[in-house]
């Protein structure tokens, strides 16, 4: 009898003890793995994006701190690395920010889509207010350029197909001839496309939801790479 009041506390001090210690085991701070990724070709802006030494050398520092802006701006996989990807959300973040970053779109008193070839942008704004943030984009190649000026969305079809290149245009709105604002699943920063203004999947159906036939677009620039 006495063993087992004497195993009884026992269990009953280590049952206590495990209660005791998981809130401190499970509050406590994990170690942040160390920040690997080398220098890439964007190194040198984002490092004057943050306030860092523009030398365009990656250090463990500047990979600490482009890693918690990706973070900060929602990119995935915040990995520390200066490359497209993250220059073009910092793009897209200034302009949301600063009304001046804005500047070689058109302002009316109407809805107007713009897309800035030369930063791979496209956001939409009335009178001074945005009411689509900036996203990146990918528009047409070079040979295959994204036509610039004013157009107006005339054709809507939320689940297109192209026969032309055979690929889905999910969410396609088109502004002039076969070119079109739509989604893609490929990737944003490589390359180009055959003359659309592609968005990712969820950019392109918020999109959708906005906007609406007769909708004002205006395009100017040239994408890095092409001939205009």
């Amino acid at each position: 009898m006495r063993w087992t009041r004497l195993c009884s506390a026992a269990v009953s001090a280590a049952a206590l003890s495990v209660l005791v210690a998981a809130p401190n085991a499970a509050t406590a701070p994990r170690e942040e793995p160390p920040c690997t990724a080398g220098t890439a070709p964007y190194q040198r802006e984002l490092e004057e994006e943050l306030g860092l030494e523009a030398d365009g050398r990656q250090s463990p520092e500047d990979c600490a701190a482009i890693r918690e802006l990706q973070r900060r701006l929602g990119i995935s996989p915040a990995d520390g690395r200066a490359d497209l990807r993250t220059y073009r959300y910092v793009l897209a973040d200034r302009v949301r920010r600063d009304p001046a970053e804005r500047g070689g779109c058109p302002t009316r008193a109407y809805r107007v889509t713009c897309v800035d070839l030369n930063r791979q942008l496209l956001w939409v704004q009335q009178d001074e207010g945005l009411v689509f943030d900036p996203v990146p984009v990918r528009t047409g190649r070079d040979g295959l350029e994204t036509r610039g000026g004013w157009h107006r969305i005339y054709w809507r079809n939320i689940d297109h197909f192209s026969t032309i290149y055979n690929v889905p245009m999910p969410y396609a709105q088109f502004f002039d001839g076969g070119q079109a604002l739509h989604g893609t699943e490929d990737d944003l920063f490589s390359s180009g496309s055959g003359g659309c203004v592609n968005l990712t999947l969820a950019d392109a159906e918020a999109l959708w939801d906005l906007l609406r036939d007769e909708d004002h677009v205006y395009v100017w620039g040239t994408k890095p790479g092409t001939g205009g």
